[in-house]
């Protein structure tokens, strides 16, 4: 496991970009000249609930970082569980972790999951490069398909694996805009699709958070059977509030949250 934060998040970052183009372009679309204000308010990752990669075993590489549980997340007609991590420094950035529930999963979708992760080396998940280290089986094309007629979740992350599912910018950390909208309005001028699941905007002041996202990239993958263009990984930007202590709030909010996760529907 890794010893630096700053170190895993940069092959975090790096590998992240490796299957989302889009993600340089915009950071250098929101940065200002002067300094480097694109910051990251978090990360999330998805796994499966299967005891040798369940959420438990990706917290592990942060909590060795000195991350702690922060706050824990029910998504019930996603079939998803999911906590959210701190770091001491707030400056660091959050981590969102979510996993598929199997058991509330068609016995179909259970077997085509327990097969894939069958074929992972158990000591992958201790390994420095583990939580971007991408896919560790074989998957065709018929098995993807039926994944996703089910769990749009479970598909992305079969073809996927271990990875970045998304880097967050912080809108509070940037000099060139104040706002959400203006940062939406900076995006869709630029070309770049956004998720309106739910509204452009998810979330509102009231509930100290407000989130949007890109529509994910679309990238060439290749299965064991041939090769399909398969949405990615995508960017989102987060506005904070302060709370009645005068804090900025640092949790989720799991109805925006439910929403963020169709970023990476297949369109």
């Amino acid at each position: 496991m890794h010893t630096q934060v700053n170190e895993l998040f940069a092959h975090l970052w790096q590998n992240y970009l490796t299957v989302t183009p889009s993600a340089d372009k915009i950071h250098a679309l929101l940065g200002s000249s002067q300094q480097n204000d694109v910051l990251n308010d978090h990360i999330a990752l998805r796994t499966f609930n299967l005891e040798k990669v369940n959420l438990d075993k990706l917290a592990a590489h942060f909590l060795a970082l000195g991350y702690v549980e922060c706050g824990e997340y029910h998504f019930e007609a996603k079939k998803l569980y999911a906590k959210h991590f701190e770091h001491p420094d707030a400056n660091q950035p959050k981590v969102f972790i979510s996993e598929l529930l199997l058991e509330k999963c068609s016995p179909e979708l259970q077997a085509i999951v327990s097969q894939l992760v069958e074929q992972m080396d158990p000591e992958a998940v201790t390994a420095d490069n583990f939580l971007y280290s991408g896919r560790h089986w074989q998957l065709d094309q018929a098995a993807y398909r039926t994944l996703l007629a089910e769990s749009e979740y479970a598909a992305w992350l079969a073809v996927w694996g271990f990875r970045a599912n998304h880097f967050t910018v912080s809108v509070n950390a940037l000099q060139n805009f104040e706002t959400l909208d203006s940062v939406n309005q900076a995006l869709k001028q630029a070309g770049f699709a956004l998720n309106t699941s739910g509204g452009e905007i998810k979330g509102s002041p009231e509930q100290m958070l407000k989130q949007s996202s890109t529509l994910a990239d679309e990238v060439m993958v290749e299965f064991s059977d041939g090769s399909a263009m398969i949405p990615s990984c995508f960017y989102e930007f987060a506005r904070r509030f302060p709370g009645a202590d005068g804090n900025l709030y640092s949790g989720f909010v799991a109805a925006s949250a439910d929403k963020i996760f169709e970023s990476t529907n297949a369109r």
